[in-house]
C-alpha cells in the first residue's frame, strides 16, 4: 500500500514543492553560503519538484563516490556532484518515474553548467529497499545520503542494512529524515496525506537508534534538527499531540565502536584544512572542534575520526590503555535541539 501511495503522491499529486501541505518536507530558508552556491548551478525544474527535509551536504567530497538515496528529481544529486568534481561520481537512487524523468532529463544541461567532459552523475530506478538489486558493488561508497526518503520507506531495517554493506570500511551515512518522539498509532501511520507529508512513517527516535545500531552502525551522531510545525488543519487533528523533527544523522561505518561513550584520557586536535571549516569543524551537535584546541573526547569520537576521511586533518593523543569510566554527559533523553539538547564546544558527548 506504502509504495503505491507514495508513487502517486509524489509523482502524480505533487507538481512542485508549493503542493505540500506541511513544512515536514521542506528545508528551511537559511543555509549556508555554501550551499546556496552550489543550488545556483542546477536547474529550476529540478529545483521546483524538491521535496527534501534538510541539508545533506557533507564535507570532504572531492573525488569521492556518493550515493543519494531517494534521489527525486535529482537536486542534491547536482549539488554534490559539483563537490566530488570530475573524477568523483555521485549515483541517485529513486523509484518514481515521474521524478527519474526530470533528473534525467537535464544530464547535460549540469555537466556544461559545471564544466565537466564527461558525466559524473547516473540515476537509477529501484526502490532503497532493495538495494543489493541494483548491481552496485559492496563496499564501493564513500558517503551514501538522503534527503526526507527513509521515513516513507516499507522496510527501514532492509534500508540500513543496504546502506551499511554498500559503504567502504570507515564510510559514512549522513542523512536528513523526519523522527517522532512517540510511536504513532496505526490512523496516523496509515493516513495517506500523513504518510505522504514525510509524518506517518517516522520513527520513533528512539527506534531509530536501535534499528541503525542493528544495522551495524555503533553509534548515531546527530547533526541538526529542528521541530516541524503543522499548520495545515487535517493533519495536526491526525497527528494530535505528536511531535515531529527534522533531524540530520551522521552514521559512521566504523570497527571498535561500544554502547557507550566510554572515557580513556583521549584528546584530538583538529590542524584545520578542511574546506569551509577554517576555525573549527563541527562532527556533530556536541562536538565543535576548534582549530589548534585540545579537545576531550570519549573513544567512539577518537575512532569516528581516526578510522574515517577526517583521519589526516587530526592530531591523536592518547590511546585505549586507561579507562575512566563513562564519559561525562552522555545521557539517553530526546536529543533533538527543540527538546532541551545543546551543543558543547570545549569537548562533549554524543
Amino acid at each position: 500500500m506504502h509504495i503505491d501511495l507514495v508513487k502517486e503522491y509524489y509523482g502524480k499529486i505533487l507538481k512542485t514543492s508549493g503542493d505540500l501541505k506541511t513544512k515536514a518536507c521542506c528545508t528551511p530558508d537559511s543555509m549556508p553560503e555554501r550551499v546556496k552556491e552550489l543550488l545556483k548551478n542546477v536547474h529550476e525544474e529540478v529545483i521546483a519538484k524538491y521535496y527534501g527535509c534538510g541539508l545533506v551536504v557533507p564535507e570532504l567530497l572531492e573525488g569521492k563516490r556518493v550515493l543519494d538515496l531517494g534521489c527525486g528529481s535529482g537536486r542534491d544529486v547536482y549539488a554534490l556532484a559539483q563537490l566530488v568534481g570530475p573524477k568523483g561520481e555521485v549515483v541517485g537512487v529513486d523509484m518514481t518515474p515521474e521524478q527519474l524523468f526530470t533528473a534525467r532529463q537535464h544530464i547535460d544541461w549540469h555537466m556544461q553548467k559545471f564544466g565537466h567532459e564527461k558525466t559524473n552523475v547516473r540515476f537509477l530506478q529501484g526502490f532503497i529497499e532493495a538495494l543489493p538489486s541494483l548491481g552496485l558493488e559492496p563496499e564501493s561508497f564513500d558517503v551514501i545520503v538522503s534527503n526526507c526518503v527513509v521515513n516513507l520507506s516499507i522496510d527501514k531495517p532492509a534500508v540500513l542494512k543496504g546502506v551499511f554493506d554498500l559503504l567502504k570500511p570507515g564510510g559514512e551515512f549522513y542523512f536528513a529524515d523526519v523522527y517522532a518522539d512517540r510511536r504513532l498509532p496505526s490512523e496516523v501511520r496509515d493516513d495517506p496525506v500523513v504518510y505522504g507529508e514525510c509524518l506517518g512513517g517516522a520513527l520513533y527516535w528512539g527506534d531509530f537508534q536501535a534499528l541503525a545500531k542493528g544495522a551495524g552502525f555503533g553509534d548515531p551522531r546527530l547533526a541538526t534538527s529542528r521541530k516541524i510545525e503543522i499548520d495545515d488543519p487535517y493533519v495536526q487533528k491526525k497527528v494530535g499531540s505528536a511531535q515531529f523533527f527534522s533531524a540530520t544523522y551522521r552514521l559512521f561505518k566504523i570497527a571498535g565502536l561500544e554502547p557507550v561513550c566510554e572515557d580513556y584520557g583521549q584528546v584530538v586536535v583538529y590542524n584545520g584544512g578542511v574546506p569551509d571549516a577554517e576555525h573549527a569543524l563541527t562532527l556533530d551537535g556536541h562536538h565543535v572542534i576548534e582549530k589548534g584546541r585540545f579537545f576531550p573526547v570519549c573513544g567512539n569520537t577518537w575512532n569516528i575520526l581516526q578510522q574515517s576521511r577526517f583521519e589526516p586533518y587530526f592530531s591523536f593523543h592518547g590511546n585505549f590503555s586507561t579507562h575512566f569510566g563513562v564519559f561525562a554527559g552522555c545521557g539517553t533523553t530526546i536529543p533533538f535541539e527543540s527538546a532541551g539538547a545543546s551543543g558543547a564546544s570545549a569537548g562533549g558527548c554524543c
